[in-house]
């Protein structure tokens, strides 16, 4: 008899997480999803921003026949950073190994595409349009509402994975069981995405992840994406930020010209009035004192630990999550409470660890910290290529471009993290005053 169970998200780290289970013999996956089905909304509905894809991910999702071949055939190809200095002048950090960047709503796509195909509705079923409203741990239930037709679904479980990101309502009945401890914090900062398209030929260099820094800790990234557009944010402190006093187009076009004159130049009038009016973006980081209830229930992905998206781990982390637990199951031969126990103990310390790095890695405003940084980046790269058994590989190649654990590199680094830190500290207390 298959065990069932029923997957709270139906985003990249729930649908990969269904190909691993599957790809066991007992087991029947139901996936529910309060977003409408991505294949049939138009992107402009859609809830989408460039995902960068690196070693940890390109290994989770390679270790599945197809997927990671039908994502490259949407993704961009990315050999290094290209960092756009006020002189029109650019510094180029080059990777040894290429990451993989396309926007969330084509991997989610991907995911399902590949899924659909292979499993059919004996072994996999999705429900998309369904909000995760009640759940009773005791009972193994967990209660559906139809967000079209307010009608409830009750769907029984004997594994439940909360999946369903940063707000996870899974995550939220974890509160009330003893001796669980959650910690919740806004990054000090928010952002605005932006999407560009030209009839040009592309003025950004195709294969580099373009980032500006403008001062006052406003920073932008753009991406040009495999369709011919350009995708990215604006970055900006939560607090004390000329970005949310907005008013009118025109305040836009001025704010690009002055600070992003060559994305001003890429900008067209609706994109700034479009701009105008999307919402700001707050982010979340998460720390769980454990990840799992009892033998049936389990936290992954950013349910189980948000961070930052400076250094590009979030969803790569999660995926890392899957090819953990996947070990798991393997190692205690599909015991779940032997598995699920192992998973908090095994993944906290680097989910912990990977909070730090990514909220500290970059200074926010000292230029000298800055210019320090990027003097570590290069000396680190040059140094390791001719004594690689004597020097590490820089912060960003090591999150980027290995498996290590986030633990061992927040260990090696630890001095530069808190060095940051303290600059950090600082700088939000003046701009708070």
């Amino acid at each position: 008899m298959n065990k069932k169970v029923v997957i709270v998200g139906a985003g990249p780290v729930g649908l990969l997480l269904a190909h691993y289970l599957l790809g066991r013999d007992s087991y029947q996956i139901d996936i529910y999803e309060r977003r409408s089905d991505p294949r049939t909304v138009s992107f402009s509905k859609s809830r989408s921003y460039p995902v960068v894809i690196n070693q940890r991910g390109i290994e989770a999702l390679s270790n599945i026949e197809g997927v990671f071949e039908a994502l490259k055939a949407t993704s961009v190809e990315s050999v290094g950073s290209m960092i756009h200095l006020k002189d029109a002048k650019t510094r180029v950090l080059p990777r040894e190994k290429p990451i993989y960047i396309l926007d969330r709503t084509h991997l989610v796509i991907t995911l399902l595409e590949t899924l659909t195909k292979k499993y059919d509705s004996s072994r996999l079923n999705i429900h998309f349009d369904h909000r995760c409203k009640l759940l009773d741990f005791e009972a193994n239930i967990v209660t559906f509402e139809n967000v079209a037709s307010t009608a409830e679904v009750c769907a029984n479980y004997n594994l439940l994975i909360g999946a369903d990101g940063s707000k996870s309502r899974v995550r939220e009945k974890f509160l009330s069981q003893d001796l669980f401890e959650f910690e919740q914090k806004y990054i000090p900062y928010a952002y605005k995405s932006i999407f560009l398209t030209t009839d040009e030929p592309p003025s950004l260099q195709p294969g580099y992840i373009h980032t500006w820094r403008a001062g006052n800790g406003i920073a932008a990234t753009l991406v040009p994406l495999r369709d011919g557009t350009i995708s990215g944010t604006i970055n900006f402190p939560r607090k004390n930020n000329a970005i949310a006093n907005f008013s009118t187009t025109e305040d836009v076009v001025q704010f690009f010209r002055y600070n992003f004159p060559e994305i001003s130049q890429l900008l067209s009038l609706e994109e700034a009035e479009a701009f105008l009016n999307r919402p700001i973006s707050n982010i979340l980081t998460i720390r769980c004192s454990h990840y799992h209830y009892s033998d049936s229930v389990l936290l992954i992905g950013d349910a189980a630990h948000a961070t930052s998206p400076s250094l590009g781990q979030g969803c790569n982390a999660a995926f890392e999550d899957v090819v953990i637990f996947n070990t798991l199951l393997n190692e205690y031969s599909d015991n779940w409470a032997e598995a699920l126990a192992q998973f908090t103990l095994r993944r906290k310390p680097d989910a912990h660890a990977l909070v730090e790095l990514s909220d500290n890695a970059f200074p926010m405003s000292d230029k000298l910290l800055f210019f320090e940084f990027f003097i570590r980046l290069r000396s680190a790269q040059i140094l390791h290529q001719l004594f690689p058994k004597r020097f590490s590989k820089s912060l960003l190649q090591l999150v980027s471009e290995t498996t290590l654990p986030y633990s061992e590199i927040l260990n090696t680094y630890q001095n530069w993290i808190t060095k940051v830190k303290q600059s950090n500290k600082r700088y939000m207390t003046k701009t708070e005053i």
